[in-house]
């Protein structure tokens, strides 16, 4: 059940009205029990095989951490986190990276016995289940940090099911973590107007995001660049490169927005998950801002247990790097996410060890005056010029993120190499399409707030123009077909 589309509206309507009937006339108990059902029946609408996968592993971490807490020899607790931890990742690996496996040790058996590679589909497994790796990562999360103590085991078998499953964040994220979650099925849900029109800003927003822009750039633009390159000039295929950073933030924060939006009409806050990564000046910061539920978990679960920081220098880019090529084998079981993570762990090494000499500099007395007027005037030129950089470092990486294969994306690199600049297929309509969509990142943020607020405030009527508004326009630019979000296949 897609966010962009009637039959999602459909079903929001009915389950924001049953949640807050239930609130008022039969209890938060009942409101739960209700959610929880609805959370599993959108999931059972992309398939209902995985219901019992779901269901199963919720109450296996469930169940686990309690046991955790109970026990109180550190051996055995280690033992009880382990199995978690394999559980879920067991999961994860079966189903997600099983045919990947399969496909590389035939094509490794092909190459040392000459014969050609041939999979049979006996060794194929179901498609992933959508949202797995959102899934395993909240509620295994959850029992680590009931194994350090930095969480009580929850008492509510109920609400921690629900934690798991509420379906505004169920398939594509953010990452929402128990302690953020949990607490707020512990007490009265509630809504106010300011709330109601945010969330419904949010929705409005993500969907526009969504339709207008990312849905637009990839049917007209991207996809046809990525699948024939050979087909457009270097003009046009570096266009198709910045059109996919465009489509795959507009995309997945536009997924966030309606997910976060959605919730708040229900009366649950999300976290923030997008902060304009393009604006960032360096990897570190485009990793602040981006997919910020995802950078965090990777940091506190496995950066920071891999040893951080704390160690040598050389551990730290070993760190580093092993976070970023994990996180890149978590977005798709292929060499080309992979070396997508790579190129990230490459990068955010390389700042560190930039800042870090900088820094030394400094510290040895040869850096400018901080505080005077020229020093901040040579500094703007040199934050545009890092803010440039890094977003084309990151485009680069796109390109390997987005394709199949390997020679695919130097295909797409040999033909940006041509420096041809003919372009009859960059219509004026696509390249101002492609303009608000990067550019949108660089209004200030007082702008966003002040149209925000504009929309909070504004008497519920003309709420309910500027949406009607709003939803003539995204059934203007439309497709025939709702395209599915980016991140589902994640």
């Amino acid at each position: 059940m897609l966010f962009n589309t009637l039959r999602y509206a459909e079903f929001f309507a009915a389950v924001f009205v049953g949640s807050w009937a239930l609130v008022r006339f039969a209890g938060i108990r009942a409101r739960l029990v209700f959610l929880l059902l609805v959370s599993y029946g959108f999931y059972a609408a992309w398939d209902w095989r995985y219901l019992p996968l779901i269901f199963a592993s919720s109450t296996v971490d469930f169940l686990l951490a309690r046991a955790i807490a109970r026990e109180p020899r550190p051996r055995a607790r280690r033992a009880m986190l382990i199995a978690t931890v394999a559980l879920n990742l067991g999961f994860l690996g079966f189903f997600k990276y099983w045919n990947f496996a399969i496909e590389n040790v035939e094509a490794l058996r092909a190459l040392l016995t000459g014969e050609p590679a041939s999979v049979g589909h006996a060794f194929r497994v179901l498609l992933p289940p959508v949202g797995i790796s959102f899934f395993t990562f909240e509620s295994m999360s959850y029992v680590i940090d009931v194994y350090r103590g930095e969480l009580p085991p929850h008492k509510s078998y109920l609400r921690y099911l629900l934690f798991v499953a509420f379906f505004p964040h169920l398939v594509a994220g953010p990452i929402v973590r128990p302690r953020d979650l949990l607490p707020q099925f512990e007490r009265a849900p509630s809504l106010t107007r300011e709330e109601s029109g945010e969330g419904l800003f949010l929705v409005a927003i993500g969907l526009v995001k969504k339709v207008v822009l990312s849905d637009q750039l990839a049917l007209n633009l991207v996809d046809r660049v990525f699948e024939r390159p050979e087909n457009y000039s270097a003009l046009e295929v570096l266009a198709g490169v910045y059109g996919y950073a465009a489509q795959i933030y507009c995309d997945f924060s536009g997924y966030t927005d309606i997910a976060i939006g959605s919730a708040l009409l229900l009366g649950v806050r999300f976290p923030k998950n997008f902060d304009a990564p393009y604006k960032a000046r360096n990897l570190a910061d485009f990793w602040r801002r981006w997919h910020i539920s995802l950078s965090t978990w990777l940091r506190d679960y496995l950066y920071i247990p891999l040893g951080g920081n704390r160690g040598s220098e050389l551990a730290t880019y070993r760190n580093l790097m092993i976070t970023m090529l994990l996180g890149g084998l978590w977005h798709g079981a292929s060499w080309s996410f992979v070396f997508w993570g790579f190129l990230h762990g490459l990068g955010l090494a390389v700042t560190r060890a930039f800042q870090r000499a900088v820094n030394g500099r400094r510290a040895g007395g040869e850096g400018a005056r901080e505080g005077s007027t020229a020093s901040r005037a040579r500094s703007f030129p040199v934050h545009v010029l890092c803010v440039l950089l890094t977003f084309h470092y990151v485009c680069f990486a796109w390109i390997f993120f987005r394709v199949p294969t390997f020679s695919q994306a130097v295909l797409i690199l040999r033909q940006i190499g041509t420096l041809t600049t003919f372009h009859p297929n960059l219509p004026p309509v696509l390249v101002a399409l492609l303009a608000v969509a990067l550019l949108s990142h660089y209004v200030p943020e007082r702008l966003y707030e002040r149209a925000r607020g504009a929309f909070i405030a504004a008497p519920a009527p003309l709420q309910g123009a500027l949406l009607f508004l709003v939803a003539v326009g995204l059934h203007e630019a439309a497709s025939a077909a709702a395209v599915p979000f980016v991140y589902f296949q994640f």
